[in-house]
Formats: C-alpha cells, sequence, structure tokens
C-alpha cells in the first residue's frame, strides 16, 4: 500500500460512522418482529428414537388401551373377592388351585370359578371370573388328598392388586398435546400406546457464520492479536437450545464479497442466518454493509439503546431473520437470547419463555451511563437471613464467562446515572435457578484458591467463588454473604496482615503464605539484578517506564501504595482486577512492571523481584465454623497432600 493510500485509508477510518438511528429495545423488537411470520415453519414425521427434544405438531390420540388387558399388579392369586370375605389367620379360606401359571403374555384357560384360585405373577393377565388378586404375602401353600389349594389370610376387595384395561391411557384419549415439548417422559407414553413416529413441527435451519480476519478456529495456533471463535460454538449450543438447527458455516474474513457470498448460499438454504462481529459503524466492520444492501425490507434497526449490544443488526429478507450480533462474546449471547431466541422458539412452535425473577439487594453501587438500558450481570449470593444480595460480575461484554457465570441480571433504567449499593433490583434468573452453593467464597483471587475449590467440588460440594478484592470480601463477611473470605491485607502501621481487620463476629483460618514481588520481561535492564524496592524507587523516576496497577481496596494495591510512599509512576491509573491481568500487560508489553505472586510471573515466563511474602488467610463468620462444608474446608487445608500441592504451586503452607 502507497502513502497516499494508507493516508486515505487513515482518513477513512477516522471518520467512522455512527449509528444513524439508535432506537430503543421494545421498538427495536417490534420493527423486527413485524416483518416475520412468528409461527412454525412446517411440519414432518418423526421417529421416535429422534423425537426428544421436538415439539408436537397434532394432538396424540391413543388407538389402544393402556393396559390392553386386566393384569395383575402383584404376584399371587387371582381369586373371587367374595371367596375370601372374613379371611384372617385364625380363620383362613381354602381355595383349590386351578392348573394353570399366568405369567405375563401367557393367556388364561381357566375360569375362576367359586372357591378356586389361579397363581398369577406380575403382569399376568387376569382370567374370567377373577375380580381381584391376594398377594403372595397373605397366604400359605396347602396339599392334601384332594389336590393343592391355598389359604388366603387377608381378605380382599373387588379390583384390589389389579389394573383394569384403559385405566391408565383409554382407547381415543387425548394423551399428548400439539405444541408438547417430547422429553424422555413423553417418549414412554407415545412407546406405550405402540407409535413408531409423531408428528412434530420442523426444527428452524440457522446458519451461523462469524465473522473477522482475527478470528481463529479452536484447534489452531493462536497468533498475538488472534481471538479463538467461541460465538461460533455459544450460538450453535444457544440455537438448539432453543429448538433450532445449528448450520455451522465457519469463520469468514472482512472481505465484503466473499462474505456477501457466503450469506447468499446461506439464505438459498436455510431459514435463518446469524452473523457475529462486523456490525460496528467502524473501520473494517464489513457484516453490516453488506446486509445493508437488501431490501424487502433489509436492515429495520441497526443500533439498540441497550448496554451490552448497542452494535446489534436487525434485518429481514426474502422473510427470512438476517441478524448481526456484537462481537463480544456477553453481548452476542445477551442480545441473542433478547431478540433472536423468541423468533426461534415461534418458528420451532415452543412456548414463550416466562423466565423466574427474583428479589435482591445491590451489593455494591454500579454506575451507568444516561440513555440508554443497561442490563447488569450479577451473582446471587443467600446471606444468613435467607435474603439474597446481587453481585455485579466485573467482566465486561468482551468477556467470554461474564454470563455463563452469572446467575441473572437486572435492568437499569435509560435515565439513571447509577444504582446506589443496598437498592432493592428485581433480577431476571438465568435458566433454571441453582440451589444455593454448600460452600461461598468470596475475596481476593488466587490459583492456591482455585486448587481448593476444584478438590472441594470433586468430593461433590457446590462451591461458588467470587473475585470482589480482599476488602469486599471482608465486608461480604461481615454482612453474612459468605462463608469464607479470602485476604491478604496488611496493616500500613504494623506490617501485620489480616488479623488486624477482624471485627466482631469474625474468625481467622490461616491459609498460606505467597511472595510478592515486582514482575517484568526478562533482559529487562532497568529490572535486572536490582532488588525489589530499588527497581521500584527507579522505575517510579522513569516516564518511560509503564506500570499496571491493581484496583483499589485489593491488598497488592494496599503493599504497592505503602512501597511508592506517595509516588505515582507512569501508568498507575490503568488498573487490573487479578495477578494473572497484571502479568499479561507486561508479557504483551502493555506495561514494563506491576506487582504479582510468583506462581504467575512464572506461567508468563517473566523475571520475579521479590517484595517479601504476604499472608493469604481466610476470614469466617463465627456463626458458620460448625457448618459441614466449612469444617471440610479447614480440614482440607490442614491434610498433608493438599499443603504439598499447594507447595509444588508455589505457595508455602
Amino acid at each position: 500500500m502507497s502513502t497516499e493510500d494508507l493516508r486515505q485509508a487513515l482518513r477513512q477510518a477516522a471518520r467512522q460512522q455512527q449509528f444513524l438511528e439508535v432506537v430503543g429495545r421494545d421498538e427495536a423488537e417490534a420493527r423486527f418482529r413485524r416483518h416475520l411470520v412468528l409461527a412454525p415453519l412446517g411440519r414432518e414425521r418423526v421417529p421416535l428414537h429422534v423425537a426428544v427434544g421436538r415439539v408436537l405438531a397434532d394432538d396424540v390420540v391413543a388407538g389402544v388401551d393402556v393396559p390392553g388387558f386386566d393384569r395383575s399388579s402383584v404376584d399371587g392369586f387371582a381369586v373371587r373377592a367374595a371367596d375370601v370375605a372374613g379371611a384372617s389367620d385364625e380363620a383362613p379360606r381354602v381355595l383349590r388351585l386351578n392348573g394353570e401359571l399366568l405369567t405375563p403374555g401367557v393367556l388364561p384357560r381357566e375360569e375362576v370359578a367359586a372357591g378356586t384360585a389361579t397363581v398369577i405373577t406380575t403382569g399376568g393377565m387376569v382370567p374370567r371370573g377373577a375380580d381381584a388378586v391376594v398377594m403372595v404375602e397373605h397366604t400359605d401353600p396347602r396339599e392334601d388328598a384332594s389336590g393343592l389349594a391355598v389359604e388366603v389370610r387377608r381378605p380382599v376387595a373387588p379390583g384390589d392388586s389389579l389394573a383394569a384395561a384403559g385405566s391408565d391411557i383409554a382407547r381415543g384419549e387425548v394423551v399428548l398435546r400439539a405444541g408438547q415439548l417430547v422429553t424422555s417422559r413423553e417418549i414412554g407414553a407415545l412407546a406405550a400406546i405402540g407409535l413408531a413416529e409423531v408428528a412434530a413441527f420442523r426444527q428452524p435451519r440457522v446458519a451461523i457464520l462469524s465473522t473477522g480476519d482475527e478470528i481463529v478456529p479452536p484447534g489452531r495456533a493462536l497468533p498475538l492479536g488472534g481471538v479463538y471463535d467461541s460465538n461460533g460454538a455459544i450460538l450453535a449450543a444457544a440455537v438448539e437450545e432453543q429448538g433450532g438447527v445449528a448450520v455451522r458455516l465457519g469463520i469468514a474474513p472482512d472481505d465484503a464479497a466473499r462474505l456477501s457470498a457466503r450469506i447468499e448460499e446461506a439464505l438459498a438454504s436455510e431459514d435463518v442466518v446469524l452473523l457475529s462481529g462486523g456490525t460496528s459503524k467502524g473501520a473494517g466492520d464489513v457484516a453490516a454493509q453488506v446486509v445493508a444492501r437488501f431490501g424487502d425490507p433489509g436492515v429495520v434497526v441497526h443500533g439498540v439503546a441497550l448496554k451490552p449490544g448497542k452494535p446489534l443488526c436487525l434485518a429481514v429478507t426474502r422473510g427470512k431473520p438476517v441478524v448481526i450480533l456484537p462481537g463480544f462474546p456477553t453481548s452476542a449471547i445477551f442480545t441473542f437470547h433478547e431478540f433472536v431466541a423468541p423468533v426461534l422458539r415461534a418458528f420451532a412452535g415452543r412456548p414463550v419463555e416466562r423466565p423466574e425473577t427474583v428479589r435482591a439487594t445491590l451489593a455494591t453501587k454500579v454506575p451507568s451511563q444516561r440513555g440508554r438500558t443497561e442490563y447488569v450481570m450479577v451473582s446471587l449470593v443467600e446471606g444468613a437471613s435467607g435474603a439474597l444480595g446481587a453481585y455485579p460480575t466485573p467482566k465486561g461484554s468482551g468477556a467470554v464467562t461474564a454470563f455463563g457465570q452469572a446467575d441473572g441480571f437486572f435492568a437499569v433504567a435509560a435515565q439513571a446515572e447509577s444504582v446506589p449499593a443496598g437498592t432493592p433490583v428485581d433480577v431476571t434468573v438465568i435458566g433454571t435457578r441453582r440451589r444455593p452453593a454448600d460452600l461461598v467464597f468470596m475475596g481476593s483471587h488466587c490459583v492456591g484458591l482455585d486448587l481448593l475449590v476444584g478438590l472441594l467440588a470433586r468430593e461433590g460440594l457446590s462451591v461458588k467463588s467470587l473475585a470482589v478484592g480482599s476488602s469486599g470480601g471482608l465486608l461480604a463477611a461481615r454482612r453474612g454473604e459468605c462463608d469464607a473470605a479470602g485476604v491478604h491485607l496488611m496493616d500500613p502501621a504494623t506490617g501485620e496482615y489480616n488479623r488486624p481487620f477482624l471485627a466482631e463476629g469474625l474468625r481467622l483460618v490461616t491459609g498460606y503464605r505467597r511472595l510478592q514481588g515486582v514482575v517484568f520481561r526478562r533482559g529487562d535492564a532497568r529490572f535486572e539484578g536490582l532488588a525489589a524496592r530499588d527497581a521500584i524507587a527507579r522505575a517510579a523516576a522513569d516516564p518511560s517506564c509503564l506500570v499496571v496497577n491493581r484496583n483499589p481496596g485489593s491488598g497488592t494495591r494496599i503493599l504497592l501504595d505503602s512501597v511508592l510512599g506517595g509516588a505515582r509512576p507512569a501508568g498507575y491509573a490503568n488498573q487490573a482486577r487479578t495477578h494473572n491481568a497484571v502479568a499479561a500487560a507486561v508479557a504483551q508489553r502493555r506495561a514494563d512492571w506491576g506487582v504479582a505472586i510468583r506462581p504467575v510471573a512464572e506461567q508468563y515466563g517473566l523475571g520475579f523481584l521479590p517484595l517479601g511474602p504476604e499472608h493469604y488467610d481466610f476470614v469466617v463468620p463465627a456463626d458458620r465454623l460448625e457448618r459441614a462444608p466449612v469444617r471440610r474446608f479447614v480440614e482440607l487445608l490442614a491434610e498433608p497432600g493438599v499443603r504439598q500441592r499447594l507447595a509444588a504451586l508455589g505457595f508455602e503452607p
């Protein structure tokens, strides 16, 4: 590319067009649905062995009785109830045995006449003349000169221990209704009435195409700047959860002609076309440009006053939805569930989903931006009183796990600039609400804690772990919202860790020691061979040497501030929430140094200058110490094998 061509490309990119019209969520949904027929796409016959997950297109009417004959529910004797009236241990009734044994599939040949009984097993056909079955436990065999007989020691009423023909399903009865989702339970009923196939609504076929030159298929080596295609996998699974068939078309580069051909190919054979990425108005976002060429009506919405999800593009052509979801994973999956999932359910004949909502108290203040509705992902934590606390997840729309790890979300009105901590909020539950976890950890994240949580989970305990920082964990423990808070808070006045911060009703469980220090790229002469404090002093005085800091309230931030003594080196405002994020920033040259623990420095191949050991302990509400899961956690910390595994990670138990 010539210098002039490059200048022209930069000039064009710098103009990045903005959305011409950003509409509200409800208006966007109304415009989209106005051009769609929200009804099942058709019907087909489906073999029973593949019918699970399908939706019935017709009522299912039984053509037979179930059971098809009067059958015994127990092992025993088919009798006439009148013959054993008044029977007891003291005065048993003696009945002569007929000469046949009625097992399942055997047709009776003899009638049960007065004073007789026939041996019958569970599932056997009840013979003519019998109107009840006596359980074998209430009888004794008898044999004399006249032949075989049975003594009956309990009376029975007509109908006892037998299932009458048609008592489960009667011929002509509607067994299942049109619109019903077929699960394993329905399969049993369909098989019981002899059906080998059923009429079901056709599943919508959804073409899924990820766009972008940076997208790399999972399984290949990831170049710097590349991103694995998580959206394609997430969306394919989500489509199938909603009753559709995911047609995975892979990845398309940012080339308008090639992308246009791929979309045309999908429209020719599929019912819905779903793209992710390339929906903004910036340079290189060609998906929106390609879809904008469609008419009848084409693009009906491009830009929705939502967070996450503003760049969403909704189009309809040839009566088929064409949707470009934002490239960030949380934005993509959230807008899929808001706008696409209801359409797929209608196409598949599934009913409208009615998500569960629960009342919870917001644990921390949530800032917001006026002018658009913001949806905040939260984790739900049950407090000591049983009331729910809502903790906003710290991960943004670019995070793959934000939606999957959240328990639900709540809406911040477009007019609000923030929601204060302590505000009651209505949380829409994602999926089926999970039962409360056996153990809830909150506080500072640590790979050592990850090991402990994994061991507890393998023992069958359900564990929730929220990284809210040491100070956040301490507050949660005070409020009784967690079982244990991982903390590494140093008292600047005494240099003592964690114990000075205990409040009434809290106890300290000793954890392990971690070595904190300066991380830097190996070979950097500004750090190599220096003591940690000397390196920090030199770096703080060099405006070209960028630090990556930690978030306020974290133990590492408190430690670094104590070493800096009021200095504010270049990059000080750049905050990372985890040790891994610090190491990644240094390894990728977005920063030159930071403070993290030694195991993480080793994972990223970084140099390490020790500052000193810190205490990573657990603050536990006193009234939870005797809970069985908490006791098990404390025991686990003391086990020699676990201590060895912690030591292997670089920790000192």
